[in-house]
């Protein structure tokens, strides 16, 4: 980005053919900001007088939905319990991720029962919201918002982050404006984004609507949010939340020096993640350019110490625009909580870095093949 782009104050964006930012005059948008808190595990994202401070390592709660193993509800909770007791006390979920939103709610009572209140004030519960198209009235939002609210047990949310499916429809406006309205009442924290493209991002923002962040899919493999949403993000102060940094877990030891083309020889892809990231190496280059990248990840983390999964999630987090990424969490069957406490005490240098974009930009542009971020979802 330019020094001068850097320079300008409350700036409003247009996007050029060629995937650049051209900078224009913002009116009454204030940039918001994300600050390094003293503990450099965790970030605190603000907008004007919203605040939220979470951990840069967020545990993903996808994998309760289904799909990935039997979730047993007590095992859970005490799962979710040693995650927050090691320092991981950021847990994001949704709506539509199953039996997340209750177990999160049975966790924070657990906490508020069984930890000082010093403890219950750095944990933080991210929900989503993903309406189905109809019209966003305000009775239709509130009412929503408020099963959330009940299932987690808060008053209020810490943020609620807004999934919208068609930008045909601009009933996404509406729904934020009513959100925003909801956390001037107390009801959430701070109001986010979650599959939102560059383009409407700032549309969202020239609405004057004070969103902190948008949860996109970025990892080695999906650099896609580094190519026009991460410059809007630097300039409006909006931080990524990252999910998909691993792949599921294909970003890792399991699966290097494996060919899965040959049946049971090599791991099975046996989870809604696995077979969802397997379709972007496909998309990236294929399978034999992702063992290319692995073998350059190992050397890397053998030079360190760490696994690959910790090189691949730092990697990340160390991208422009970035406040946190997630690791998803299968509570009470695996856990990767050493892998995530050694992301915060891992310093890749300048070769390492030179070794994983080269290894990176191997692959297809995938802002190319798919579109921006979200548009995987939005495609027929």
């Amino acid at each position: 980005m330019s020094e001068l782009l850097m320079r300008l104050p409350l700036s409003k964006f247009t996007f050029t053919g060629n995937g650049t930012v051209r900078a224009r005059r913002y009116k009454h948008v204030s940039s918001c900001q994300c600050v390094l808190a003293e503990d450099k595990r965790r970030v605190v994202v603000k907008n004007g007088k919203d605040a939220l401070d979470i951990c840069r390592v967020v545990n993903g709660m996808w994998q309760t939905s289904g799909g990935w193993g039997r979730i047993e509800r007590d095992g859970a909770i005490d799962a979710m319990l040693i995650y927050a007791d090691s320092g991981l006390t950021t847990f994001d979920m949704a709506d539509i991720y199953g039996p997340a939103e209750d177990l999160y709610g049975i966790f924070i009572n657990r906490v508020r029962r069984e930890r000082p209140p010093e403890f219950l004030e750095k944990v933080r519960g991210l929900t989503k919201w993903v309406p189905p198209p109809v019209k966003m009235t305000r009775s239709f939002v509130s009412d929503s918002i408020n099963v959330s609210r009940k299932r987690m047990d808060v008053d209020s949310l810490d943020m609620l982050q807004f999934h919208w499916w068609d930008y045909s429809n601009p009933g996404y406006l509406d729904a934020l404006k009513h959100l925003t309205d909801l956390k001037d009442e107390g009801k959430i924290k701070t109001v986010a984004l979650t599959n939102f493209d560059t383009e409407r991002l700032q549309i969202i923002l020239e609405n004057e609507i004070p969103v902190v962040s948008n949860q996109v899919q970025h990892s080695i493999v999906d650099m896609r949010p580094q190519q026009r949403m991460a410059e809007l993000c630097q300039l409006s102060g909006v931080k990524l939340i990252t999910y998909g940094t691993v792949m599921g877990g294909l970003l890792s030891e399991k699966f290097l020096d494996t060919n899965i083309s040959i049946p049971f020889a090599g791991p099975a892809l046996n989870t809604p993640s696995l077979q969802k990231y397997k379709r972007m190496i496909d998309a990236w280059g294929g399978w034999g350019l992702f063992q290319g990248l692995l073998r350059s990840l190992k050397q890397v983390a053998n030079k360190h110490g760490v696994s690959i999964p910790t090189v691949a999630v730092k990697y990340i987090l160390d991208q422009p625009a970035v406040g946190g990424s997630m690791v998803g969490v299968r509570l009470g069957l695996s856990d990767h909580i050493e892998d995530c406490n050694a992301i915060f005490s891992l310093v890749l240098d300048e070769d390492d870095v030179n070794s994983i974009r080269e290894a990176s930009a191997k692959g297809k542009d995938l802002l190319k093949v798919i579109g921006d971020c979200g548009d995987e979802y939005r495609r027929a």
